[in-house]
């Protein structure tokens, strides 16, 4: 599917939509709890911030559906350009078996780069290095924020991807890019749970490629 259409068009599977919603009913019962625990039945204001990208869109329209299915909710949802994927530039949709063979010019510059300056700071030929990415990710969290700042919203569900996400926790919890490399990609629908300045860990484990 990469070979035929542009990374941020394609869609979501059947199966990652039963996947969303399930991620959905398990943010929906911790939802519930926390209104009728701490907030004794009061429900604060939970924003739901997802990546531009249409696979993310439905995603996160999944996960809205099983969200009210168990009992939460969602107060409202906005998109954020800077939580998109890594750009991959000349690379997009490509196999890695056939780069130098398609690219080979760039592809021996790439492959230069990334022998010397390591995976995380090499840069894509007309896309983005995984430095690139924590640094945009980074631009967003001035409107989260913001958001808690001004308008009393703590609670935030972001859908994003998995680079973009391992992005986000190594700039808000102030990691290295060695932690970076060293953190695995999660599975499709994994729920992260951050608290504050507290790494939680992985709350829902969700589903491997290919299940």
């Amino acid at each position: 599917m990469h070979r035929e259409m542009a990374d941020h068009a394609i869609p979501l599977s059947s199966r990652g939509h039963e996947q969303a919603v399930a991620a959905g009913r398990f943010l929906g019962e911790a939802l519930a709890q926390l209104r009728d625990g701490s907030y004794e039945g009061a429900q604060p204001h939970v924003r739901l911030w997802v990546s531009p990208y249409r696979r993310t869109r439905e995603t996160a329209d999944g996960i809205e559906t099983g969200v009210a299915e168990a009992g939460g909710w969602v107060t409202d949802r906005r998109e954020h350009m800077l939580l998109c994927e890594q750009q991959f530039g000349l690379f997009d949709g490509v196999p890695d078996e056939e780069l130098a063979e398609l690219f080979p010019a760039e592809h021996a510059h790439y492959a230069k780069q990334e022998a010397f300056e390591g995976r995380f700071w090499a840069r894509m030929p007309l896309g983005e290095s995984r430095f690139d990415v924590a640094t945009r990710v980074h631009q967003a969290f001035g409107t989260f924020h913001r958001d808690a700042e001004r308008h009393g919203i703590e609670h935030l569900i972001v859908v994003c991807h998995g680079v973009t996400l391992r992005a986000f926790l190594m700039m808000w919890l102030h990691r290295s890019p060695e932690w970076f490399e060293d953190e695995p990609n999660p599975h499709n629908c994994a729920i992260r749970l951050v608290v504050g300045s507290e790494d939680r860990g992985t709350v829902f484990p969700g589903f491997a490629r290919g299940t």
